[in-house]
């Protein structure tokens, strides 16, 4: 019997870990993707503290209407005006096991333009 869906994304996960390590100059830009939702956090992994963190389900995008994917770089926007008032200018992105196509590319393409560096 093969792996199921989440175990493959879990091993790819823990692949992409081995190599994107936040740093507090560099801190990680992670992200989780439910059916409906879509999270998103930047952490300091030498502390262990989260430094800012942005959802779908956050009260700032309670009105944002539209697809997922269009939710997601809103998102993307709302956590680098976070990041920017933490401090943070670029971030080592981790998508999380996911593919770099859709809602995750969209959030990421968003985090950039709301000035993100990664």
């Amino acid at each position: 019997m093969g792996l199921t869906k989440s175990e493959k994304r879990n091993k790819i996960r823990r692949r992409i870990r081995k190599v994107s390590f936040g740093t507090a100059e560099r801190p990680r830009l992670s992200v989780y993707r439910s059916n409906k939702e879509i999270y998103a956090q930047i952490i300091d992994d030498t502390s262990g503290k989260t430094l800012a963190a942005a959802s779908s389900r956050d009260k700032d995008l309670d009105g944002a209407k539209g697809t997922k994917t269009e939710k997601a770089a809103e998102v993307g926007k709302l956590l680098a005006k976070k990041a920017m008032a933490a401090g943070v200018e670029a971030v080592a992105f981790d998508r999380g096991g996911y593919q770099y196509h859709g809602r995750v590319k969209s959030l990421a393409e968003g985090a950039r333009e709301g000035g993100l560096k990664f």
